[in-house]
């Protein structure tokens, strides 16, 4: 059972691939899309799930830090729902506040350059995503 997790942007979609066990996460890829065309992923994500045999999705949501739910959240939201009846696999929420400074903070551990880390930073944001729900999954078992 592998799950994708997907860091949902205005302009593009990080993609994270969980191992078979559900154990790590792997960045994919970055999916340029257009938000006003809510299908204009579909292609590239559909191929994605097929070839890694996912069966679920985990959907960054991103809040406030007081945990309320802005018009990012609410486009996520909104991407969320469309996963779930395109592909017809199960959508989980996942509060991402901070991921995406939290992988900028290990790109720049890493002393990446600015313009590679604008390259990768929606792949490792969806990276952290998959990787702290897994996480919590892992733990919930224990």
């Amino acid at each position: 059972m592998k799950i994708v997790g997907l860091d949902v942007g205005s302009k593009t979609i990080g993609v994270a691939v969980s191992d078979p066990l559900g154990v790590t996460a792997q960045g994919i890829t970055t999916i340029k899309w257009d938000e006003e065309d809510i299908c204009s992923a579909d292609g590239q994500l559909g191929q994605i799930i097929k070839e890694h045999e996912v069966t679920k999705a985990v959907v960054g949501l991103p809040k406030h830090m007081n945990g309320s739910i802005g018009e990012r959240g609410e486009a996520s939201e909104r991407y969320a729902e469309h996963v779930k009846e395109a592909f017809n696999i199960p959508v989980q929420l996942w509060d991402e506040r901070l991921s995406t400074r939290a992988a900028e903070r290990v790109l720049l551990e890493a002393d990446m350059s600015r313009q590679k880390r604008k390259k990768v930073i929606d792949k490792m944001a969806a990276v952290m995503i998959l990787q702290t729900y897994l996480d919590q999954e892992t733990f919930k078992g224990v």
